[in-house]
């Protein structure tokens, strides 16, 4: 849309239009000049003179009204006999202003073209002289012209109204597409850093739990073969679980619903229920764990439990990863009436380690875990614990006993 409020797709026909319109007023001029009324040979140059501002109506609609108001005094002041036609340009210049320029400018145009109406009458009045100057005929005159101004000024309070309308809803549907695509960018960021997280979760835990018993495989093959195929056989099944988790995960970049047969793509997402199985896996790769359960389980809400689950994972691949050999590991959860803890305490060399390290050269661990827990309005402290080691611990916010869940 231009600036007149019209649709982009007319802009050249406005300025077309309007020269145009100029051009028929001064042929016009010239033919009533020159056929008949035969006036004076100034005529001409007035029409030109009001006739070139009425190109410029819409564009430059304050010094087109100016000029043509200044030209209908000129015309008044001479006398002419055409000054009937000559009003017509003043009345289209009113309107122009009116619609498409400021409020005070309509106003004062307004004010202006009433005050003309008033001075033709006594215009008239006076040159007819004593024989013709009845204040009947001047009071005919303002009752004619009057009108005519008050109509044209009306005319363009309608358009000046359609603009304003025209460019509100322009601007709305401005205002509407960019809102519109800063929530799609905000819900792609929030959803890569949603993929982001479960990636790191899932790669950095199992590849962690592959590498661990690789190690104790290889050390253990040449004098036991029963532990070093024990060791195998966790790698091959941690691998196969993290190929699962990973097809369900870029599954929700997919543009379908998943392949036939890829049981992976429909597997539920862990939950708080299996922290067992969890600790089972860590265990298997030779961490001693001790899973502590405190108050009553109950049913959690979407997102929770799968949030509890990643929280412990991460955990406890950082302690497989920084706590040194054989350290001993406790996973408390405890259930309240408005929360559910966990924490996640070792008596390893993390704290010497300074875990937080792992974020300073890039890692993820611990700001997934802290975004998880603010996700759902939950806290998570971090640090050494008294006498050595090192403690995560996590509280989730739970609806009260009995509510929705």
């Amino acid at each position: 849309m231009n600036d007149d409020g019209l649709p982009t797709r007319r802009r050249w026909v406005t300025p077309a239009v309007d020269t145009a319109l100029a051009a028929s007023f001064f042929l016009v001029s010239l033919a009533i000049d020159r056929g008949v009324f035969a006036l004076v040979d100034m005529s001409p140059t007035l029409a030109f003179t009001m006739s070139v501002p009425l190109a410029f109506r819409r564009t430059h609609p304050v010094p087109s009204v100016v000029a043509v108001y200044l030209v209908g005094v000129v015309v008044l002041g001479q006398g002419y006999q055409a000054v009937g036609f000559y009003a017509s340009a003043v009345l289209l210049a009113l309107y122009a202003v009116t619609a498409y320029g400021p409020r005070w400018a309509s106003l004062t145009a307004l004010g202006s073209g009433l005050l003309g109406c008033v001075l033709l009458a006594w215009d008239v009045v006076v040159r007819s002289g004593p024989a013709g100057g009845d204040l009947r005929t001047g009071l005919v005159i303002v009752m004619i012209t009057m009108p005519l101004v008050l109509v044209a000024w009306g005319a363009g309070r309608l358009r000046h109204a359609r603009v304003e309308a025209l460019r509100a809803r322009e601007d709305r549907m401005r205002r509407l597409a960019v809102e519109r695509e800063q929530e799609l960018r905000l819900a792609a960021q929030t959803e890569r850093a949603r993929i982001a997280r479960e990636m790191h979760d899932i790669v950095a835990h199992s590849l962690t739990v592959m590498v661990a018993q690789a190690d104790g495989g290889r050390y253990a093959g040449t004098q036991d073969p029963a532990a070093a195929t024990f060791a195998l056989e966790t790698i091959a099944e941690t691998g196969r679980a993290a190929l699962a988790d990973m097809r369900r995960l870029l599954g929700v970049l997919r543009e379908d619903d998943g392949e036939p047969g890829d049981d992976g793509a429909l597997a539920p997402q862990p939950g708080s229920g299996d922290l067992e199985t969890l600790v089972e896996q860590v265990r298997a790769s030779g961490l001693n764990v001790s899973l502590v359960r405190m108050g009553t389980p109950r049913a959690l809400p979407p997102g929770v439990g799968l949030t509890a689950y990643r929280i412990c994972q991460e955990a406890l691949t950082n302690v497989m990863k920084h706590a040194g050999p054989d350290p001993s590991v406790t996973l408390l959860v405890q259930w309240t009436d408005t929360s559910l803890s966990l924490e996640i305490s070792d008596d390893g060399r993390g704290a010497a380690a300074d875990l937080s390290d792992e974020d300073a050269v890039g890692g993820h661990g611990l700001l997934g875990m802290r975004e998880r827990a603010m996700m759902l309005g939950g806290t998570l402290t971090v640090g050494p614990r008294p006498g050595g080691g090192f403690r995560v611990r996590a509280t989730l916010p739970l609806p009260a006993p009995g509510g929705s869940p």
